[in-house]
């Protein structure tokens, strides 16, 4: 239990800002570290759900809904600290450098920002300030799109997960190797399968349409994830893992706002 309780305080302290108990780096302790890298979206979901909560009492849902939104997208960045969105941006640095795939390793290690980053970033915010913006109008009339965003929050990380622990990784130094190297595989891996079937039994649950196209969108991202990584970088790294988890939880919560719409506001 001690080393399940250290695996959870590294997954914590290394992937959001909220403050953890020091635990120390140890073989034991990194066994299990990627089984609660998924509850770090539970975090990001109940206080997205708290926010729409919020919004009516401050009444930031009529002419402020603007500014209420804009913290709803704001939200899983807070949570995290931007390290997977500082991912995304050395990723599409690299990506937009059309090099081959040692220059782009070399690409994702720079701690400049290149006109790539800060394009996609503009784009990244915008976009996803719209998608927020249609998720957070539907959930004035129904907050079951925030308990979903929730799901989505949870089954980008168990994806991200379990392609740290079965894809190869592209280089043997750097955190996603240290965390696929300590990994116990097999059980981390039967982990990340247990969150995809539960987050996405509930997603289907809570509105089967929306749901469904939600999960596909998610299922479909990984896809092209795990051949990119593997074509244009020789394998998985860090970078890309934080490129994975912005881009899937935006397409996600795209599609499921998308299909709520066009379903004429029927979650059923």
């Amino acid at each position: 239990m001690k080393a399940l309780w250290n695996a959870f305080k590294i997954a914590f302290s290394m992937y959001s800002k909220i403050p953890m108990p020091k635990s120390s780096w140890t073989k034991e302790n990194m066994r299990y570290v990627m089984c609660f890298f998924p509850l770090v979206g539970l975090v990001s979901g109940a206080l997205s759900a708290g926010w729409m909560g919020l919004l009516p009492i401050l009444h930031l849902d009529g002419g402020g809904f603007g500014l209420g939104t804009a913290v709803l997208a704001l939200i899983p960045v807070a949570v995290t600290g931007g390290i997977h969105l500082d991912g995304f941006l050395d990723t599409s640095d690299a990506l937009g450098s059309w090099q081959e795939p040692e220059k782009r390793l070399e690409i994702l290690k720079d701690s400049r920002a290149g006109a790539f980053a800060v394009i996609m970033g503009c784009v990244y915010f915008s976009l996803s300030l719209g998608v927020y913006t249609a998720v957070g109008d539907i959930a004035l009339d129904d907050m079951k799109i925030i308990y979903q965003a929730a799901c989505v929050y949870m089954i980008s990380r168990a994806l991200s997960g379990l392609a740290i622990v079965t894809r190869p990784m592209a280089k043997n130094t750097g955190l996603a190797a240290a965390f696929s190297d300590g990994a116990q595989k097999k059980t981390v891996a039967l982990v990340m399968i247990g969150y995809l079937f539960i987050c996405g039994g509930a997603l289907i649950f809570l509105a089967p349409m929306p749901g469904a196209v939600c999960l596909a969108a998610g299922l479909l991202v990984y896809g092209y994830y795990c051949r990119m990584a593997q074509s244009k970088f020789g394998g998985v790294t860090g970078d890309l893992a934080g490129w994975f988890l912005q881009v899937s939880e935006l397409c996600m919560l795209l599609a499921l706002a998308a299909a709520a719409m066009l379903g004429g506001g029927s979650w059923s």
